[in-house]
């Protein structure tokens, strides 16, 4: 079984409820667990939010693209923009000892997801990869 969709939207706020809806929507139809899907749907937004606020720097008017696939027990997201390359040193996350609000996203993000990577082949922007299989991290 193969499952695509892919999603374009504006970098507004305002739109992340439609990315949050899409990747429920999407999760259902791959036949994932409440649970998960409630953390996955997080870590979406999280993610985009981040693209809004780093990549962006807040500008309203640019574009987000998000990719879903679902084949071989595995969900795969794809998150794209044409803003600033994220400075992969700087997005590790905060340590966690460091108790305050806010910098927490990518260790979530790395814990629902089996595979957190940034494509460094794209030459424009940011391609995140997000994968999961179907059954958690203790599918294997």
């Amino acid at each position: 079984m193969k499952n695509s969709v892919t999603l374009k939207i504006q970098s507004h706020p305002r739109y992340l409820s439609m990315i949050r809806d899409v990747t429920v929507r999407f999760c259902i139809i791959c036949g994932l667990d409440e649970e998960t899907i409630g953390k996955i749907k997080l870590a979406v937004d999280e993610a985009c939010s981040n693209v809004i606020k780093h990549a962006y720097h807040g500008d309203t008017s640019k574009e987000i693209v998000v990719k879903y696939s679902f084949r071989q027990k595995k969900i795969s997201i794809i998150i794209e923009d044409s803003g600033e390359k994220a400075d992969l040193e700087k997005i590790r996350g905060r340590d966690l000892d460091d108790v305050r609000p806010g910098g927490l996203g990518m260790h979530f993000i790395r814990r629902v997801f089996d595979l957190v990577e940034f494509d460094a082949k794209k030459v424009k922007g940011n391609r995140l990869l997000l994968i999961r299989r179907a059954g958690g991290k203790d599918e294997l």
